[in-house]
């Protein structure tokens, strides 16, 4: 395993933890880009180098953003972090034997949220102004956590003040609600969420699927009936050991396994 920290181009606020396969420098190996959950206040550890191992082991490369929080995650900071590693993780898809066409962005609560804004609005004006380069950003699929979601009365309002600096149900402030932005271009997704959730409640992921089923995008859901917020792997490492909803994991992997069909080349379980 080669393991390395760069800062994606034009965005020194933030950094990206690399695992990357080398056994075989031949290989080409799917990603999985980590976007941690904390309420854009803090980035979550329990959320980061757990999670990275499981998608790792199982046959990725994987890569771990550390974003801009607090008031730094307005003006589309952190999504403007997260688009410039997408493409820079394509862009040197040779030399760290990376598929180009098979990255996942993989997001835990507001993690969540700035993972499924990349998949939606990536072809945003109002974003691509901030952004300001040209490149192919687009997610080839989403995996969503527990996820931020919404700006109505389902919102984890403290994510959505933050990440649009806006006060809450302001214009502004409800532009953030991301179901409303779902089209047929929308990559597919992968959404699991605990129905106790007593912080993000499982509304979140329920609009969402709703949004992705009306624009006939692909998507898996899964709904467990016990457990709280922020379960990450479900294991005693991360504090929350649950083998009932640990079985995500494993699911997610065989669905990305299905969404890609792998050929013989790339080593994914």
């Amino acid at each position: 395993m080669r393991e390395f920290v760069f800062v994606p181009e034009g965005q020194e606020k933030c950094s990206v933890k690399a695992w990357i396969h080398s056994e075989d420098e031949q290989a080409e190996y799917p990603a999985v880009l980590i976007c941690p959950g904390g309420g854009y206040e803090h980035v979550s550890p329990r959320e980061s180098e757990p999670v990275a191992r499981v998608f790792f082991d199982a046959g990725y490369n994987t890569f771990i953003l550390t974003y801009s929080i607090l008031a730094e995650a307005a003006q589309f900071r952190p999504l403007c972090q997260l688009a410039s590693a997408i493409a820079d993780i394509r862009k040197n898809s040779v030399p760290w034997n990376t598929i180009p066409d098979k990255i996942a962005v993989c997001g835990f609560s507001a993690g969540g949220h700035l993972a499924a804004s990349l998949g939606v609005l990536y072809h945003e004006p109002e974003f691509l102004k901030a952004f300001s380069r040209e490149e192919n950003i687009r997610p080839d699929a989403m995996i969503l956590c527990y996820p931020v979601i919404l700006a109505d009365e389902f919102a984890h309002v403290g994510s959505i003040t933050r990440v649009s600096g806006c006060e809450e149900g302001t214009p502004g402030y409800q532009w953030f609600g991301l179901a409303q932005h779902v089209d047929a271009a929308t990559p597919p997704t992968f959404l699991w969420h605990t129905a106790e959730d007593g912080c993000v409640p499982v509304e979140n992921s329920l609009k969402m699927a709703g949004a992705l089923s009306a624009a006939k995008v692909p998507f898996e859901l899964h709904v467990f009936p016990k457990g709280g917020h922020g379960m990450s792997v479900c294991t005693e490492e991360v504090g929350t050991p649950s083998d009932y909803n640990a079985r995500w994991t494993g699911w997610c992997v065989r669905w990305l396994k299905e969404l890609w069909q792998h050929s013989s080349g790339q080593n994914v379980g």
